[in-house]
């Protein structure tokens, strides 16, 4: 198999196993945000749940992206 192949699926794999493992904590950070609204700790968890938002989509796209070059490459 080709290269491109093992780093498409490694990335997707291993994106989706650390965005499984972090999702426990962020459900966590939104219940002690719920919880503790107006407290300072609340708006520095709700910024990290919004990076592991943005990485979450990042990693989609990032993930769609390398299928797509794979197709083309292997089927195009």
């Amino acid at each position: 198999m080709d290269l491109l192949l093992w780093i498409t699926i490694s990335f997707i794999v291993v994106g989706f196993v650390v965005l499984a493992s972090l999702k426990k904590g962020m459900e966590s950070k939104l219940a002690f945000i719920k919880a503790n609204e107006e407290s300072k700790e609340s708006s520095i968890k709700a910024k990290s749940i919004i990076w592991w938002i943005y990485s979450a989509t990042a990693w989609g796209i990032v993930s769609i992206g390398l299928i797509v070059w794979s197709f083309q490459r292997y089927f195009g």
